[in-house]
């Protein structure tokens, strides 16, 4: 009896996932917002500003600092091409370019290497196309991504270090034995000795140990609200390891040799620290990512409705936008609206090259009512460095992401529009916002 029983509920247990794991999705895509980080660029800081806080010379990129690399460029393209082939497949283009060109809007940050992804991004997705990406002057703030910068928001210094310290129970130094991991792994690797090595062996002479530099948090400058000292530094001299790796770059010239894709990964977790807690801090995200959200809201309520909207990107009829700026801010907006993602060989909320947040505005065929989902797409570490081809059957990492007050139990995370606007009703700061630029 007792065998019989077994077998009874194992077969249940087992014969659950069968009914449960395949749930139909009776929606329609009827718009996509793709808010994606610039690819592969090279290091932020110039050779000669980086080389003193190593034992050796950091590898010379193709490019000047800060540039999108050719590699960048074309894994952008490599990009493009998958998401016209997943939004052909779900109807929302139907592949004859200059057809579908007229229902793309396309923006980009002011920053050169947005400006290129974008172009990069276009060719892509629309290769039998000629497609304006919208962006401003190079010495201009564009209130989209910068609105501090641009007038129309206002950062209260004072307020922003005591949120950021308030993380930190008020020591940030505390963090140096919190991370002290990644610290000590990135001193290795910049001073050329085993990971382990005990003892450490001291700093080269001339160098700078930017691991010893004291961690504080004090007011920014332009275009960076807080300054983190040590922590600061250690961002730049850790930055090259991703678009190393990213590049293409032999392997020696990874790290000097000394990091394979999970140690790049393991020092990125410092930078990403630090865009944590300067973007996505709640004062800071609301501040700083208020206006993006507002025009993300408007444009899906303006698709939804077929009614033009003031603070909106495109028209009524754009089926698809296309958003292209930096890590900092797709990890504000993710901030401001609470979004996690984790993807195989990435850190918690990593902002790889080229990834992005994707905002689907889906229909259901059955209820007519319309939802949101939300996910978040980026190339692999090894897909970038190895240029791999994406197609619908070797796509990119993908991760659903859950909306916190009014995502549903389904595998999707689905939100009803409704409530997604009253999600963003009640993060975005009004005053933060501007319905026109």
């Amino acid at each position: 009896m007792r065998t019989l029983l077994l077998r009874s509920v194992t077969s249940a247990l087992f014969c659950v996932p069968l009914v449960t794991a395949q749930p139909v999705d009776n929606t329609q895509l009827k718009q996509v917002i793709i808010f994606g980080r610039h690819s592969v660029r090279s290091p932020l800081a110039p050779n000669s500003y980086l080389n003193s806080y190593s034992a050796r010379p950091f590898p010379v990129f193709s490019v000047a600092p800060g540039l999108l690399t050719d590699n960048g460029a074309r894994l952008e393209t490599i990009l493009g091409s998958y998401y016209r082939l997943w939004l052909t497949k779900e109807d929302l283009l139907t592949g004859k370019d200059s057809a579908d060109a007229p229902f793309v809007y396309f923006r980009a940050n002011v920053i050169e290497r947005t400006i290129d992804s974008a172009a990069a991004f276009a060719a892509g997705l629309l290769p039998g196309a000629a497609v304006n990406v919208d962006h401003l002057g190079p010495t201009a703030s564009d209130p989209l991504f910068d609105p501090v910068g641009a007038g129309v928001a206002l950062l209260d210094e004072r307020k922003a270090i005591a949120a950021v310290k308030g993380r930190l129970g008020g020591d940030p130094q505390s963090l140096a034995s919190a991370y002290a991991g990644e610290l000590a792994l990135t001193r290795s690797v910049l001073f050329g000795y085993p990971a382990g090595q005990t003892p450490a062996p001291g700093a080269p002479a001339g160098t700078v140990d930017v691991t010893t530099i004291p961690i504080e948090v004090t007011a920014g400058t332009a275009g960076v609200p807080l300054d983190f000292g040590g922590l600061s530094t250690v961002l730049f001299a850790t930055d090259p390891f991703v678009m190393e790796y990213a590049e293409g770059l032999p392997a020696a010239d990874v790290g000097w040799g000394q990091l394979t894709a999970a140690g790049v990964s393991q020092t990125s977790r410092l930078s990403n620290l630090v865009i944590d807690l300067e973007f996505r801090t709640p004062y800071l995200a609301g501040v700083q990512s208020s206006n993006v959200a507002s025009h993300v809201v408007r444009s899906m309520v303006q698709a939804a409705t077929g009614n033009a909207m003031t603070g909106s990107l495109g028209n009524s009829s754009t089926k698809v936008i296309v958003l292209v700026a930096s890590d900092i801010n797709i990890a504000g907006l993710a901030g401001l609206f609470h979004l996690d993602w984790l993807l195989a060989g990435y850190q918690t909320d990593f902002c790889s090259p080229g990834g992005a947040l994707v905002f689907e505005l889906r229909q259901s065929q059955s209820t007519g009512e319309y939802i949101v989902r939300v996910s978040y797409i980026a190339q692999t570490l090894d897909q970038l460095r190895n240029r791999t081809v994406l197609t619908l059957d070797t796509p990119p990492a993908s991760a659903p992401v859950f909306i916190s007050g009014c995502s549903t139990r389904n595998a999707t995370f689905d939100c009803a529009l409704e409530d997604f606007v009253a999600v963003a009703k009640r993060v975005i700061v009004p005053e933060s916002a501007d319905r026109v630029h």
